[in-house]
């Protein structure tokens, strides 16, 4: 891409061959960075979208890897480095949705989502930032929910595992602020997704929101836009809601 806010800037997505995470890449390559896609397997998808960003002229490769592999996860920030030589954005989109009572939940089921939804983040950040303190710069944007908000039943794993990934957002923003590193966390409402069976049904907490519709999942991807924009540079450790306002508490 010629033009952009990002041009020159180099992006990972993780969980970016379809929803919300395929609409943040495409949206981040439309402002000129490259772009990296991931998907844990469906190599079909994940080439779809880069196929999408080099037709509109921007950059954009593939790597297959499950982020809740430590190895797989270095070598998804290293194919940043390795393709495009440098990484400055990093999304951690990827997580899974379970939806069981409390004490229902096998203990397979709660280590699951705690790998996807927790260890995933902790294994791209341990690669990521030593990358972006030796360059002076990054920015880290995890995407949260309303779950842990809104304190939604059934979802004690779910919401466990998403306020442990805005405590570690927040700490990688205090401790990483001096390299010029942000880091904040995006929490999505009820979006309009396709969302598999093991997701269980769409929680009706916050039902009564102002805007009475689901968001977009372009809607998501524009408030990650502008955090890794030159306009976002003074946001960090924050949890920012796009929920047409289901929930109005402090963060």
């Amino acid at each position: 891409m010629d033009q952009g806010l990002l041009k020159g800037q180099v992006a990972v997505i993780t969980g970016s061959a379809r929803n919300i995470g395929r609409e943040i890449a495409i949206q981040l390559a439309h402002e000129g960075a490259a772009i990296v896609v991931n998907a844990r397997s469906d190599r079909a998808a994940a080439q779809s979208v880069a196929r999408e960003i080099r037709a509109m002229g921007g950059q954009s490769t593939v790597c297959i890897a499950d982020v809740t592999d430590p190895e797989a996860a270095g070598n998804l920030m290293s194919t940043a480095e390795n393709t495009f030589g440098r990484l400055d954005i990093l999304v951690c989109n990827a997580a899974i949705r379970r939806q069981q009572p409390f004490v229902d939940i096998p203990i397979e089921e709660w280590q699951e989502v705690m790998n996807v939804d927790l260890n995933g983040p902790f294994y791209c950040l341990k690669a990521a930032i030593p990358m972006m303190i030796e360059q002076k710069y990054g920015r880290v944007i995890t995407i949260g929910g309303s779950t842990l908000h809104l304190l939604t039943p059934n979802r004690a794993h779910v919401t466990a595992a998403k306020m442990g990934l805005l405590g570690l957002t927040r700490a990688i923003a205090i401790e990483h602020g001096e390299f010029n590193i942000t880091a904040n966390c995006v929490a999505p409402g009820h979006i309009d997704t396709v969302r598999g069976t093991s997701a269980g049904n769409r929680s009706t907490g916050g039902i009564d929101r102002p805007i009475e519709r689901l968001g977009s999942m372009s809607e998501v991807a524009s408030m990650v836009t502008h955090l890794c924009k030159p306009d976002g540079a003074y946001i960090t450790g924050q949890c920012l809601h796009v929920n047409g306002g289901m929930y109005m508490g402090g963060a």
